[in-house]
């Protein structure tokens, strides 16, 4: 039986395939048109499954299609590259090379005039950098007579945009010659659970698919890891419902160890001061690729462009998983908390959360106890954590021990939005929205209740809470306060935590 793919290129036998058609077309024009092309995109986005449909299709098409990975060669001699390179080579075209050098082979190559070849180099940028100058000029060498000789095309493909490393006035490999290898489409995301739904007649329930949608941004392998766990937690269930969801999502931000958060999370510490103005304050970076912050998150498939020439995430997982990635170690602040929390002063005869009451206890909590316990330090007693976390976290950690003594749910939202952190509170079965963010203007405040009231709708909630801290030391106009509206048949109460932002 076929099952949902984690981990290398899909096998169409054994996992869920979807065949990406529109894709594949564009690859074969471009072998057609004897284009030396490039393949780029972060880890899990689905190249290895695409090139090895792609070369399937190619070899329909009588070409012979080597396809090569040379992952970990980075400290790889040169002899044992071209002993590999030719091994490869004569098992796909069925060739005979035997030469030592690369001038020699790709002289060879120039020779054979009786097929049509394709070279697929993946990990390319894991080539030794001693000797990868001198391959990518030997390709050269038989770029401009390709149209006499076997080698019509010649792909590679990487993690990393290797257009700037590679192209020079001579190149053969240049800005045009790339291919995108975009994120699964909505549709396409659908079409491949309907492959197990037909298969086994299990069922994923539409909140399930929307949330999956949304949290991965149809990233293919989050896709498919989402999609797999939640099969192997339910085995047995005619339908995955949205609580099912909720505990494979919980898995995925607290205990799953991914091999591509990993490499997404150091490169975020790499960038710390970065992506934390992106976490928690709402200053719109404009999206410049020559930035190497920007060029190092954006090739390893964190940031991208939004759309409208500014900074954005990429994957709401990511944002999620980073957001506690970074989270404070506070000495056992939340027990502190928890301490000072009786669960029935904060609940009505009905069972319904005093949220006044909370707000209110955590205002005496801020005077009490300030931010800085939520600042983080290097390891010479600097603060090395934008202020703006310590305020959301604050309000975080004090939630979270709330909702402990109160039997209550918590869980963040999908958002992909920049400086605001979403929650849903779930007590006695009944749910609302809480939105903190730090204040800026007058405008980004009212705009912001706005934009919670549209979430609250489009999440099928009645009541959203606005939590906005705010410094004490200036004066606002009348519109920033604290007050309960309705907005478009939402009902938002804004609060107002001050802070002295003196005594940063």
């Amino acid at each position: 039986m076929r099952k949902f793919n984690t981990s290398g290129p899909n096998i169409s036998e054994r996992h869920y395939t979807i065949n990406r058609t529109n894709l594949i077309k564009e690859g074969i024009n471009l072998v057609q048109e004897e284009r030396y092309f490039t393949i780029w995109a972060p880890r899990q986005t689905g190249k290895s499954t695409y090139f090895g449909q792609l070369a399937k299709e190619l070899e329909k098409q009588d070409y012979k299609v080597a396809q090569i990975s040379f992952e970990g060669a980075t400290t790889t001699s040169i002899e044992v590259f071209i002993r590999e390179l030719i091994y490869q080579l004569n098992r796909f075209w069925h060739t005979y090379f035997a030469e030592t050098e690369l001038f020699e082979i790709f002289s060879g190559i120039s020779k054979i005039k009786d097929k049509k070849c394709v070279l697929i180099i993946d990990e390319v940028e894991e080539i030794n950098p001693e000797y990868f100058g001198t391959f990518l000029h030997s390709i050269r060498r038989v770029y401009h007579s390709r149209h006499n000789h076997c080698l019509k095309s010649v792909i590679l493909v990487g993690v990393k945009n290797i257009v700037g490393i590679i192209s020079d006035n001579a190149s053969p490999f240049n800005i045009t010659d790339n291919l995108n290898i975009p994120y699964f489409t909505s549709k396409e995301v659908l079409e491949l659970f309907a492959l197990h739904e037909d298969t086994t007649k299990q069922k994923f329930n539409k909140n399930v698919t929307e949330k999956i949608i949304q949290i991965t941004a149809n990233q293919p392998g989050l896709v498919n890891g989402f999609a797999k766990k939640l099969v192997e937690n339910n085995p047995e269930k005619k339908e995955i419902d949205y609580n099912d969801y909720l505990e494979v999502e919980d898995w995925y931000l607290r205990i799953a160890i991914d091999k591509n958060f990993e490499n997404i999370h150091n490169k975020a510490k790499q960038e710390r001061n970065f992506v934390e103005r992106l976490l928690f304050t709402e200053n719109k970076i404009p999206f410049e690729i020559d930035r190497d912050s920007i060029k190092l998150l954006h090739t390893n498939g964190l940031i991208k462009d939004d759309g409208k020439g500014y900074v954005t995430f990429w994957v709401p997982f990511y944002k999620k998983r980073l957001y506690k990635a970074f989270y404070p170690y506070t000495n056992g602040e939340q027990r502190q908390i928890s301490r000072t929390i009786y669960a029935p002063d904060y609940l009505s005869e009905t069972g319904e959360l005093k949220i006044e009451k909370l707000i209110n206890t955590y205002k005496s909590y801020v005077k009490r106890r300030g931010f800085k316990v939520y600042m983080q330090k290097d390891d010479d007693g600097n603060y090395k954590s934008l202020k703006e976390s310590a305020l959301i976290y604050s309000f975080e950690t004090y939630i979270n021990a709330t909702m402990q003594e109160l039997n209550g749910k918590i869980y963040r939202e999908a958002d992909t939005g920049l400086g605001k952190s979403d929650m849903i509170i779930n007590i006695a079965n009944k749910e609302f929205l809480i939105e903190t963010k730090v204040y800026y203007s007058p405008g980004r405040f009212e705009k912001g209740k706005k934009q919670l009231a549209y979430y609250c709708k489009s999440l099928e909630l009645n009541k959203g809470i606005y939590i906005v801290f705010i410094p004490e030391n200036i004066a606002y106009p009348d519109i920033v306060k604290e007050q309960t509206e309705n907005i478009n048949d939402i009902e938002i109460t804004s609060y107002l935590i001050k802070y002295d932002e003196t005594k940063w």
